[in-house]
């Protein structure tokens, strides 16, 4: 019998009295209580009737418990789908429906929300709070502390991700347990990951940077993480002087870099500090650095592949840049019409291959067949390019490209240069409709605390860099751009928001 996602990052824990959750108040919990929770958790959904490749839907908040469903699905042999905290009942309807999913766990004050989904899809509805408490653990409780290990291969699912839909309705990625393996098992290797690391974990861990990328690699490694339920800039620098490292979103560094209290002296013990799941600004790595003497290391990952590329542990770290394609990941920059691999340093389409590669998108065989080609490459719809060091830069989503009287124009650029600006924090730019050039480039800004924009002089100076094709025809300050849970920024909001403005 074997398992290998199960055996490989859990089961060499069980029975270790070694920490594995540092949580607040003091308060730890060793591989072996929280193996023995997985088992009870594994032992009540098999008894509900699930059996090898039925899904479990979870809308529930971080918590050990939650965590300790992710390891249960690992050894039941089920797939694990967790669900984004924020989406309402209507979304958490689709996902349900569409995954087929045989129980939907969900917080108590949604339970009434939740009941009618569950039933018209004939889930089971059971609760799990963020304190542990609920209807799932009290149950659970009644089942013995170890569960005989289902047999799987690494060719079997082991968990649905949806996309987060800005085109349409999610999709359902389907990861088996080789991708999930073959990552962290790169990653471990590639940030130098050991059983004395202790990572500072402030994300969410419905999602894959949470998840398959930060807790895979610390039960690969057995080190120990300090569990937070979410990013609180007072809890991150009181823990930190714990931790080794610490990964997270650009919005972590950013806040971090705001307080007077995160000094050099705070994080001169520290090992790796990581971001991703949204670009870190240069300038933010610039400043990073210059308070820490720590280069932020920077890398590139999806829903569908978890990571492809990143800067290199010993080596230079480029701002700006996603660094080099992971081992065993084969990265090319594709003509998106013609599918061609086009020449370093030309911009185009991001494809990958790799044992990351998910297995296909849940019952959408034709949206699989348009994005996972034949010969393996996945069609990311990142738009990037390669310098003649091998270092790759994400220069924007495909659909996120402006195509002006039939320019093609890359908002990166436009935004590197708006970045650089006097009095600007940070900018989006964006297509709208134009009568005349089919779209138009419009430049939606944020002002650093206490700055005025000077919106005229602006204007002037980035036409002194910029083609006047590929000028905004328009700069909107804003107070702050719209983020989603990961901190990307939404650009499909901006275009809806704004898609009259040269018309008003």
């Amino acid at each position: 019998m074997a398992n290998p996602l199960f055996d490989t990052l859990f089961g060499q824990h069980i029975g270790s009295d070694a920490v594995f959750l540092q949580l607040p108040g003091n308060q730890n919990l060793t591989y072996a209580s929280f193996l023995d929770m997985a088992a009870r958790y594994a032992g009540l959904l098999t008894d509900f009737g699930l059996v090898p490749g039925d899904r479990v839907a979870v809308q529930i908040e971080k918590s050990p418990q939650a965590l300790a469903v992710y390891a249960a699905c690992a050894q039941a042999g089920l797939v694990f789908l967790p669900l984004n905290t924020a989406y309402t009942a209507d979304e958490v309807s689709y996902f349900v429906e569409n995954s087929g999913a045989g129980i939907l766990l969900g917080d108590d004050t949604k339970k009434h929300a939740l009941a009618p989904i569950a039933e018209r899809c004939n889930a089971r509805l059971e609760t799990l709070n963020a304190d542990g408490s609920g209807s799932f653990p009290d149950k659970a409780a009644a089942f013995p502390r170890t569960f005989d290990t289902v047999s799987r291969d690494e060719s079997d699912l082991a968990a649905f991700l949806y996309t987060s839909g800005t085109t349409g309705r999610s999709k359902g990625a389907m990861l088996s347990q080789g991708n999930l393996l073959s990552n962290a098992r790169v990653l471990l290797s590639e940030w130098r990951f050991t059983s004395d690391d202790v990572l500072l974990h402030a994300l969410p861990i419905f999602h894959t940077h949470g998840l398959f990328v930060a807790t895979n690699i610390i039960l690969l490694s057995g080190g120990q993480m300090i569990f937070l339920p979410k990013f609180d800039l007072d809890q991150m620098i009181a823990e930190l002087p714990r931790a080794t490292s610490l990964m997270g979103v650009p919005t972590f560094y950013t806040r971090l870099l705001s307080d007077a209290r995160f000094t050099k002296d705070l994080a001169q013990h520290m090992r790796l500090f990581v971001s991703g799941s949204a670009p870190l600004l240069a300038e933010t790595h610039v400043q990073f650095e210059d308070r820490t003497g720590h280069r932020i290391l920077e890398r590139y990952g999806m829903t569908e592949t978890n990571m492809n590329t990143s800067n290199p542990y010993d080596g230079e770290r480029r701002a700006g840049t996603v660094g080099f394609p992971l081992p065993g990941v084969e990265l090319k920059i594709t003509d998106s019409k013609t599918g061609k691999t086009l020449a370093q340093g030309e911009i185009g389409e991001i494809e990958v291959r790799g044992p990351n590669v998910f297995q296909g998108y849940w019952q959408m065989p034709e949206k699989t067949a348009e994005e996972l080609r034949e010969d393996g490459f996945f069609i990311t719809g990142d738009l990037g390019q390669i310098d003649p060091d091998g270092y790759v830069t994400i220069v924007g989503r495909n659909k996120d490209l402006i195509i002006s009287g039939g320019y093609n124009i890359y908002p990166k650029e436009i935004e590197l240069i708006l970045d650089e600006q006097d009095g600007v924090l940070e900018s989006a730019v964006i297509g709208v409709p134009h009568p005349d050039f089919g779209e138009s480039v419009i430049g939606i800004l944020v002002a650093k605390p206490g700055e005025n924009l000077d919106l005229d002089g602006i204007g002037e100076n980035i036409g002194k860099s910029l083609a006047r094709f590929k000028q905004p025809q328009k700069l909107v300050v804003v107070p702050e751009l719209p983020r989603n849970t990961m901190g990307k920024v939404q650009k499909k909001a901006l275009r809806e928001e704004f898609a009259a403005i040269l018309s008003r």
